[in-house]
């Protein structure tokens, strides 16, 4: 392909690109010396799971990769260990250094999900970030200025309402800007909401006599309430190692409005499937039955069509049996009362004791139809009774 007809593929769905020329400029220089572009795409291992929310952008890469371009994933075990102050409202408590290293273990499986992995580079933005002394981060942070970060939204609005900000919140744009000035980078793409620090990212190439990256973001996926963005923190996620049952029951848990949203940037429908669906939805068809085939379409990308038939086959059967799936599995708790914590763990609704306080805390425990609100409840055990946890695991308790 030449350069303007990489350029059109590269455009296609993106919410800023800026600027266009010098993508296409790039595109030619690329061409004309056979040397692929540098995509820089980064993600703090915050938490263990990458989500949907970031599959639109890995969407974008994979396009570079199958245009010969080099994608560089960068996992941010030293940013995050800071915390993207993106979106926050309040100062994001830092994540211990063994925290951010079990988070990050799981990446990498997830990432070849998408990417193709003989193209892609993953790097630890520790590894040049740690080896800074202080005379450089001061050296770096002399380059921004006090005003220009508080031209952030969130940064503003926290300011302006008294809220504390950490200094080193100020040097979170600062790191991810040194990222793309280690990488070389020719590109850099992301989601919008972190086009505040891509832009950071290109004035400080230019501070320091480089050609300043490209920058290309992705519309923003919202998560599973329809209303705030998808992220980790909210736990409003579709995880992409997420089972064809849980990613499949997630995506029918959204409300319509983000019927065509799921459909554009989680299934990746073209233009001719956004056209249909559209289609569907003014011709009043029942939004129940178009995101069944989104929800369908979105499990056979990562678990293949069978089973994403089978998780929308058990899904029909739930409906049907009033929430209940069938061949309910069985759990002998091995006792007549037994604390709800070790009850929820011993039938494998939680991974750990934390997780199922969590899920007590939000309401999302039920035993035969009664919420559990205690983390310190003793419940009794009956024969038959069911157990269930968030809105899809249930199990039949025996005793």
């Amino acid at each position: 392909m030449n350069a303007k007809e990489q350029f059109q593929i590269l455009k296609r769905g993106t919410l800023h690109l800026m600027p266009e020329d010098a993508l296409l400029s790039k595109l030619e220089r690329s061409i004309r010396e056979s040397r692929p572009l540098i995509v820089k795409y980064g993600a703090d291992p915050s938490a263990p799971d990458l989500h949907l929310g970031h599959a639109a952008c890995f969407k974008k890469l994979k396009e570079f990769q199958e245009l010969g371009h080099q994608v560089i994933f960068v996992i941010g075990d030293f940013t995050a260990m800071i915390g993207d102050p993106t979106g926050r409202s309040e100062t994001r408590k830092p994540l211990s250094r063994e925290q951010v290293r079990e988070n990050a273990a799981t990446y990498m499986e997830q990432v070849y999900l998408l990417l193709d992995k003989e193209k892609t580079r993953v790097v630890y933005n520790n590894d040049w970030l740690s080896r800074l002394d202080f005379s450089e981060v001061i050296r770096l942070s002399s380059k921004f200025t006090v005003a220009r970060m508080l031209e952030r939204d969130d940064f503003s609005k926290r300011y302006k309402g008294q809220a504390a900000i950490g200094v080193h919140e100020f040097l979170y744009p600062v790191m991810v800007s040194y990222d793309s000035v280690h990488l070389k980078a020719d590109v850099e793409a992301g989601g919008n909401d972190q086009l505040f620090n891509f832009l950071a990212g290109r004035e400080l190439m230019q501070e320091l006599g480089m050609e300043p990256q490209v920058v290309l973001t992705m519309p923003i996926l919202v998560g599973t309430d329809g209303v705030n963005k998808m992220s980790k923190s909210l736990g409003n996620y579709i995880a992409i190692k997420d089972t064809p049952k849980e990613m499949f029951g997630k995506t029918m848990s959204i409300p319509d409005s983000a019927i065509l949203t799921y459909a554009q940037l989680a299934a990746f429908y073209g233009d001719d499937q956004m056209k249909k669906t559209k289609e569907s939805l003014e011709a009043r068809e029942n939004p129940r039955h178009i995101k069944a085939k989104i929800a369908r379409d979105i499990a056979a990308i990562y678990h293949g069509t069978a089973k994403a038939e089978a998780a929308s086959a058990e899904f029909d059967q739930m409906f049907k049996n009033g929430g209940l799936p069938e061949n309910l599995p069985e759990h002998d708790p091995g006792a007549d009362k037994v604390w709800i914590v070790k009850l929820i763990t011993g039938a494998g609704c939680a991974k750990n004791s934390s997780e199922a306080r969590r899920l007590i805390e939000q309401g999302g425990v039920h035993l035969d139809g009664e919420k559990i609100t205690s983390v310190d409840a003793e419940v009794g055990i009956k024969d038959g009774a069911i157990l269930k946890v968030g809105k899809r695991n249930f199990v039949k308790l025996k005793r």
